[in-house]
């Protein structure tokens, strides 16, 4: 079914009363994006909202402090890790690999958008994720990160919005994103899903072996962000799952409906657990809103089943 235009600029701002509270409820906004997305005219404020960035009750005049506020705070991350980098590069066995792999990730990022404009600034870029490294304990810096990141460059102008965008991403995602935290947890609920809606196919998988699934961990942890055939398709999953519609974990029934995609080249060819893998990297270039779709006919047969 063709979905309704996009959440627009004009829209968006009919949904603000005079002092810039929202006069629409989370869970109306939250719906729309699901059923429908944003307009790149928006979401860069839309997001804000949707991350924590802002808080859905703030008004206009809290929002300016909240972004001023948060200008300060990543300054002063910036002094903090200008004068303790030389103790980080004396004392931090990690630090400087940490440094070296960020550096050659970013080098081999394409900078480029089809007209050879330069679209992103890679020395901005690398600051961000290693000052993100220092204060963030929980999340390592991963292979993947400098992609994410530079798609939150894409979005927003200042470097502080950047970071803390990035920040609250990884904080609303935590289950998805950091791998010592959740992705395991992921691929349990997958498979479990598996074995439920499909338990042939379980069956399958287990007998081939089942660290066929579990090598899906670059789905969960990166966000499925290399399977799509643009940004725009990125922003559009990734705006859906912050909005926690219509489920939460709703990225454990998109993995499940990307496996489905190629449930009968997998039957068909009897594969086994490296071919699997194989064939579920193959998926590239994929249409966000068909996927979100599929995913959503997952979610009412789970309902049905419940």
């Amino acid at each position: 079914v063709k979905r309704k235009p996009p959440i627009d600029k004009t829209e968006w701002d009919s949904y603000f009363d005079e002092n810039g509270h929202l006069s629409k409820s989370r869970d109306f906004i939250c719906l729309n994006i699901l059923e429908r997305g944003l307009h790149p005219s928006i979401r860069t404020e839309a997001w804000k909202f949707l991350t924590g960035f802002y808080s859905w009750r703030s008004s206009k005049d809290e929002r300016l402090m909240v972004d001023n506020t948060r200008k300060k705070n990543y300054e002063a991350l910036c002094e903090m890790y200008e004068k303790i980098q030389p103790l980080l590069e004396n004392l931090h066995r990690n630090f400087m690999e940490t440094r070296n792999n960020i550096s050659y990730d970013i080098q081999r990022l394409y900078d480029k958008d089809p007209l050879g404009n330069v679209i992103i600034d890679k020395k901005r870029l690398e600051k961000i994720l290693l000052l993100s490294y220092v204060c963030n304990t929980d999340a390592e810096y991963q292979q993947g990160f400098h992609e994410m990141v530079m798609l939150f460059q894409l979005m927003v102008e200042n470097d502080h919005e950047t970071f803390w965008l990035f920040q609250f991403f990884l904080q609303k995602t935590e289950h998805s994103c950091v791998i010592n935290i959740g992705v395991g947890k992921n691929l349990e609920m997958l498979n479990n899903l598996i074995s439920f809606l499909d338990p042939t196919f379980a069956e399958h998988l287990k007998e081939k072996g089942a660290g066929a699934v579990q090598s899906l961990f670059p789905w969960f942890c990166l966000f499925f962000q290399r399977a799509f055939k643009s940004f725009d398709d990125v922003w559009r999953l990734w705006e859906v799952l912050l909005t926690g519609k219509p489920c939460r974990n709703f990225q454990v029934l998109v993995a499940y409906s990307m496996l489905q995609m190629v449930k009968e080249q997998i039957l068909l060819e009897s594969m086994n657990g490296e071919d699997i893998v194989m064939a579920c990297n193959n998926l590239i270039d994929l249409d966000a809103d068909e996927l979100i779709s599929s995913a959503c006919l997952v979610y009412a047969e789970l309902m049905q089943k419940d």
